[in-house]
């Protein structure tokens, strides 16, 4: 029996024996004869404070971009966000291994390597995105070359011109510098220039539509020395259809339905003062509602703003033109009255040219007669006035001052007040329509 046991337990360890000489050669850890290159050999004496060809000459970086998306752009804040994949490219000869294969890098490695200290000048906020994991990507070539991605979400700040808005066209920037290293040692540029960017042509925006874009190179000059800079310039037209739909017709229709006025009596007080009080309220609310998503700055006096306030001035223009056709219909009015009462009196009277006075009737009837003596004496002064005018005279006279305030005064009388609504009916349309044309001409063509 114990020689049974005894073969048995020489077998055991001779398994174990086996199971852990196999564990060991396949899944233990690699050393460096077994993956060729592999981190450790590529790492050996490798500093990554200093940047390559230290002492040898700057070092070339190549850059691309491929935007994503374009997800918000304030005309409030001046600034847009955007979502872009950034590519680096340099040559790092410490990093050269033979063969003509590349090593892609787990991301988290990154800390092993020198890279470049790029960064967005103009960026307000931004992030990297780290879901799963930090969206890095480093990948190793036979010859030293390193190529470095990166995925960044970044709001980046915007001068927009809003003096032609909505009407606009607005030109905004992607800057890429070195924050750290200045031309002696790095220098950027476009690996392959326009068609460096990806990704603008085929991107839908809300209210923009890109309208072209180009690269270009330039330096950036602080204090602190010349640094390399690259620029992504693209130019974004606003759509103008959805503002036509939401504020120009709208705008323009209650300009109309101020006209409506001009077609009513005059005698309906209520009906044409409810209209105009109407559009005049709807007209502030729209323009109130037009100016909530753009900055409140005097110094931009925006296309929509005149439109509006074109829009606005004809409406209270039309109510006005009641007030002043109501005004001199009473005046008109009142002096018919007179006339009728003063010629009912006359035929009442014993026909000897005397006018019954009685009460109030009395100071009516004087300022009739002085009104009539006025009459007179002014025809006569008027002679007397045209016989002066025709001696010859140095300076202006009392005479001719009185002359040319009564011509002027003139013309403010309206012998039918029915003529105003006639009139307006034609010069209201056709000056809005005229300031219009100049309008649309001005903001589309210039």
């Amino acid at each position: 029996m114990s020689v049974w046991l005894h073969t048995l337990l020489i077998l055991c360890l001779t398994f174990t024996q086996g199971a852990c000489t196999f564990s060991n050669n396949h899944w233990g850890e690699w050393n460096d004869s077994q993956l060729q290159p592999t981190i450790q050999k590529l790492m050996k004496g490798y500093n990554r404070y200093l940047r390559p060809n230290f002492n040898e000459g700057p070092v070339e970086i190549g850059m691309s971009l491929d935007i994503a998306s374009i997800d918000a752009i304030s005309e409030i804040n001046m600034d847009y966000t955007a979502t872009i994949f950034l590519r680096q490219r340099w040559r790092d000869s410490r990093l050269v291994f033979p063969g003509n294969e590349s090593v892609s890098v787990d991301g988290r490695l990154v800390s092993l390597l020198w890279i470049p200290d790029t960064f967005i000048p103009d960026s307000k906020r931004s992030f990297l995105h780290d879901v799963t994991v930090e969206n890095r990507l480093i990948r190793i070539f036979s010859n030293g070359t390193v190529l470095y991605a990166l995925r960044i979400t970044a709001t980046i700040a915007c001068n927009m011109d809003l003096t032609k808005y909505p009407m606009d066209r607005q030109v905004c920037t992607l800057q890429l510098e070195s924050w750290g290293y200045n031309l002696q040692d790095v220098v950027f540029y476009w690996t392959r220039g326009n068609d460096s960017v990806k990704g603008l042509d085929t991107l839908r925006l809300a209210q923009y539509s890109i309208e072209s874009y180009y690269t270009s190179v330039s330096e950036a000059v602080y204090e602190t020395g010349q640094y390399p800079k690259l620029v992504l310039h693209f130019a974004l037209r606003r759509n103008v259809l959805f503002f036509i739909l939401e504020t120009y017709v709208p705008s323009t229709l209650l300009v109309v339905l101020s006209w409506v006025s001009f077609w009513i009596s005059q005698s309906s007080v209520p009906a044409r003062t409810c209209i105009g009080v109407t559009t005049v309220l709807t007209m502030t609310t729209l323009m109130m509602g037009a100016r909530t998503s753009l900055p409140n700055a005097n110094c931009f006096i925006k296309a929509i703003d005149v439109y509006l306030g074109i829009c606005f001035t004809f409406i209270f223009g039309a109510l006005l033109e009641y007030a002043c056709a109501h005004f001199y219909t009473m005046q008109h009015q009142t002096l018919e009255d007179l006339h009728r009462e003063l010629l009912k009196e006359f035929s009442e009277s014993n026909g000897n040219g005397s006018f019954p006075v009685l009460g109030s009737t009395k100071l009516n009837q004087s300022v009739e007669m002085g009104s009539s003596a006025e009459q007179s004496m002014t025809s006569n002064n008027k002679n007397h006035t045209e016989s002066k005018e025709n001696t010859p005279e140095k300076g202006c006279s009392l005479s001719a001052v009185k002359n040319v305030s009564r011509r002027a005064a003139s013309v403010f009388i309206v012998k039918n007040p029915h003529n105003i609504d006639r009139h307006a009916r034609t010069v209201f349309p056709a000056t809005f329509l005229f300031i219009n044309i100049l309008y649309w001409l001005y903001y589309l063509l210039l």
